[in-house]
Order: structure tokens, then C-alpha cells, then sequence
């Protein structure tokens, strides 16, 4: 759980990147044994591609690091819970481990666990309170 909060952390530092883009804040890295691999954050209107997610981007660089489509042995850390498409994707690296930090309440009814690949662990809840704030003070002030 150190540990968990450790990246957590960085992957807040990604949301805070996207925030001062004026994109919604989430930020995401991939962990390779104790390594940080990719570090990314939303970039849906910088690109101006729905798709642009932080996981999106992050699944990409930590690909194109280790060389492979795989990302088995990796932790992806994300300061939201994760879309069905972002988890669709997490599905096909196969990812070991999806940590995120504040729950996706807009989503609640989905069951996401099934989108996901059987042996990835789902873990929920690291820095929530503070994943939460920066989310919901960005749309606070978009209002």
C-alpha cells in the first residue's frame, strides 16, 4: 500500500500537468517492477481526439518502451477509475494490476470488472479524497 500511495502521488502530479493544459485533470503512469515506465495525463483537447486519454497515452509510451503490446509485470496508476474503453484497452495489454484513486460515480452501474482482463487486480481508493478534489474543483470552475 506504500508503495501504491508513492505512485499515486506521481500520478497526481500528471493530473496537475493536465490541468494546467485546461484539460479535465487525470493523470496516469505505468510501473514496471519498481520502475516508472510511462508517465501521461488527459490530452483529449490538446489532440482533439476523444480517445486521448491519460491511460490511452499511458499504455501507449509504456509499450513503445518495453517493446511489446504486453504490459504484464505493470501496475497502471490512475487518479480516476478507469472508462470502459480505457479498461477495454487494459483488457488487451494485460496488465497485471489497474490502481486507481477516486471512484467514477458518473459510471456506477457498469460493472467494470468484467471489461477487464480475469487476472488483472483491481485495486481502488489510493488518495481518493484528493484524486476527487482536483476532479471535481476543475468542473466547479468550468461552471
Amino acid at each position: 500500500m506504500v508503495d501504491d500511495v508513492f505512485y499515486m502521488k506521481l500520478a497526481l502530479q500528471e493530473a496537475f500537468k493536465a490541468l494546467d493544459k485546461d484539460e479535465i485533470p487525470i493523470g496516469a503512469i505505468v510501473v514496471c517492477g519498481s520502475k516508472v515506465i510511462a508517465k501521461a495525463h488527459n490530452l483529449t483537447e490538446t489532440l482533439c481526439d476523444a480517445s486521448a486519454h491519460a491511460e490511452m497515452q499511458a499504455f501507449t509510451a509504456a509499450s513503445n518502451y518495453l517493446g511489446s503490446k504486453y504490459l504484464k509485470d505493470c501496475t497502471l496508476y490512475v487518479t480516476l477509475e478507469p472508462c470502459a474503453m480505457c479498461a477495454g484497452a487494459a483488457y488487451w495489454t494485460q496488465i497485471d494490476r489497474v490502481v486507481f484513486g477516486a471512484y467514477d460515480k458518473k459510471h456506477i452501474n457498469v460493472d467494470k470488472k468484467t471489461l477487464y482482463h480475469p487476472k488483472t487486480q483491481l485495486v481502488g481508493g489510493v488518495l481518493e479524497d484528493e484524486c476527487a478534489s482536483v476532479i471535481s474543483d476543475y468542473f466547479k470552475n468550468k461552471r
